[in-house]
């Protein structure tokens, strides 16, 4: 990067671990630098490590299998049935937690609760506040974490990951998180949800100046920022590197003694703080409070758009900064539409309250008066659904059922037994469905594939007619902010109208939760979400990626 400085101004507050977390003491400024060029090395990684004595980086993790390059039995491209691929999909959930002599295992059950967040790859990496060791492999954590791998995690302070890829390639173990690492202060753990715009090009800045990187995640980056700073102490590292960096990130960072948790200005990926409610009161991040409520915590707040908290392992008081210039929050909408579990409280609203009123807002607009029964496409649209059939009046039925136990496979089917895969996956119950008029309800239509079969499958058990009623408006482009979607040209809605998009998927009449709607039942704090992927409006310009309008074109 250009040597060229800037100073950022932020506001820093202590309090003790039994202060309200809004309490604050006076302030402390603090100048930072941005980062000089210089010059450092990766390594490949080992299971553990020590501070390198040059002063350069040296990422260090294990595989839970010990093997550099395993190889994964969980890439989609192995998925016998991939009916559900046709979702966006949250890269990952992170958890952090210090302060209690089990941290490593409460982790793990953090990270069970996080699973519907990634399903490529886990890791923990776990502080005894001497040295840092991780864990991280490819797979599902019930995969990869064993009693005995997580009695390898000795310590009372650990971080956890749970991924789909966004940026780095799904099938690397080389990119399963958290990253490890040894540099010239010491080592320092690192777990990333969400995804940097200006990726590209802080990479290539870096590597202009002699960095070495060993993955291909846009998480490295970070380290690389972190390690090239010339601030002090790390606090400000941290603060420096965020200030470089665009786009969605929430952050958890943990060091011999130290965890760290950010979120980007715009607050786009969600972050909350509990306290155990053991003897310990140990503090507690994660993605969603399902998370905080498997491991007996107690939700206290979110992290604050722009918010960095330091936690000391020593008192367990807590560091307040709150990163300036503020921005306006634009949080991500489809938390409360898909990717978050139905009992979290995201962004301050429980989720299956807004997804109860997506479905009532939906009957009220495109009603289907003629329709039998409502019926869910399992399990998200459980909710929209329900509203949906109380707010019409037409009973609610589980017309499908799902199975969560297919698992994958490397078998190569022909075409004929991949189109039966559906009925693995979803199972219709002909009683409810034969000679009926179907409402189906489903919280989005991403390329058309998965609601094509869905229709058909229903039709197949017999029903009279289906009706889709989508609890989202359409999909019109892509997201570049932590969530896996296809390119906007692949998006069904981006290419047809809605019109198109019925005869496209067969059902007899289709209809989306209109954009306007959607913002009124957000009420004042619909400016506060971002809704790009919808309105094509992108709160941070994806300047690394273009932006297509099919339709516009």
């Amino acid at each position: 990067m250009a040597a060229t400085t800037s100073t950022t101004a932020f506001a820093v507050s202590r309090h003790p671990s039994s202060a309200h977390p809004g309490s604050s003491q006076p302030s402390l400024p603090l100048s930072l630098k941005t980062l000089p060029k210089a010059r450092l090395s990766l390594r490949h990684r080992v299971s553990s490590s020590t501070s390198s004595p040059h002063g350069r980086l040296l990422p260090i993790s294990a595989t839970a299998s010990g093997e550099l390059f395993p190889s994964s039995p969980h890439s989609d491209a192995n998925d016998l049935f991939p009916l559900f691929d046709d979702k966006p999909r949250e890269e990952c959930g992170v958890v952090g937690i210090i302060g209690d002599p089990e941290a490593s295992r409460l982790c793990c059950l953090a990270l069970h609760a996080l699973q519907h967040r990634g399903q490529e790859g886990a890791g923990i990496a776990a502080s005894d506040s001497t040295n840092l060791r991780a864990v991280t492999g490819l797979g599902l954590v019930s995969e990869v974490f064993s009693l005995a791998k997580l009695d390898s995690l000795p310590g009372s302070a650990a971080i956890g990951h749970v991924r789909y890829s966004t940026a780095g390639a799904a099938s690397s173990p080389m990119n399963v998180q958290p990253f490890l690492a040894g540099y010239r202060f010491g080592q320092l753990a690192v777990a990333h949800n969400g995804n940097l715009v200006n990726y590209a090009a802080l990479r290539a800045d870096l590597e202009a100046s002699g960095s070495i990187f060993n993955t291909s995640s846009d998480t490295e980056v970070l380290l690389h920022l972190i390690a090239t700073s010339t601030s002090r102490p790390l606090l400000s590292r941290i603060v420096e590197a965020c200030c470089a960096i665009e786009g969605a990130y929430s952050l958890v960072f943990l060091t011999a003694g130290k965890l760290f948790a950010v979120r980007d200005p715009h607050g786009f990926r969600p972050l909350v703080m509990g306290r155990l409610r053991r003897p310990s009161r140990a503090v507690v991040f994660a993605s969603e409070t399902c998370a905080l409520d498997l491991i007996g915590a107690d939700y206290e707040r979110e992290v604050q758009p722009g918010e960095v908290l330091v936690v000391d392992g020593h008192d367990l008081s807590v560091t307040s900064l709150c990163l300036l210039p503020h921005k306006p929050r634009k949080a991500c909408i489809f938390e409360h539409i898909y990717f978050a579990l139905p009992h979290s409280v995201v962004f301050g609203r429980p989720v299956h309250d807004s997804r109860y009123s997506f479905g009532a807002a939906l009957a009220a607009e495109s009603p289907a008066p003629s329709a039998d029964v409502v019926i869910p496409v399992p399990d998200s649209g459980f909710f929209a659904a329900l509203g949906f059939a109380e707010r019409s009046g037409i009973p609610f039925q589980q017309g499908l059922i799902r199975s969560h136990y297919v698992g994958r496979t490397f078998i190569q089917p022909t075409q004929e037994i991949r189109d039966l895969g559906v009925k693995l996956k979803l199972a219709p119950i002909r009683g409810i469905l034969e000679g009926k008029s179907v409402v189906v309800v489903d919280d989005s239509i991403v390329r058309g594939t998965t609601s094509s079969k869905i229709v058909r499958l229903i039709k197949d058990a017999g029903a009279r007619e289906v009706h889709m009623r989508i609890a989202s408006p359409p999909i019109v482009g892509s997201c570049y902010y932590g969530v896996d979607t296809p390119r906007a040209e692949e998006l069904i809605s981006n290419r047809m109208d809605v019109e198109g998009v019925r005869k496209e998927i067969g059902c007899d009449s289709l209809a989306f939760l209109s954009l306007e709607s959607l913002r009124k039942l957000l009420g004042d704090e619909a400016p506060t979400f971002c809704d790009a992927c919808f309105s094509g409006n992108y709160p941070v310009p994806p300047r690394e990626h273009e932006v297509v309008k099919v339709m516009e074109e």
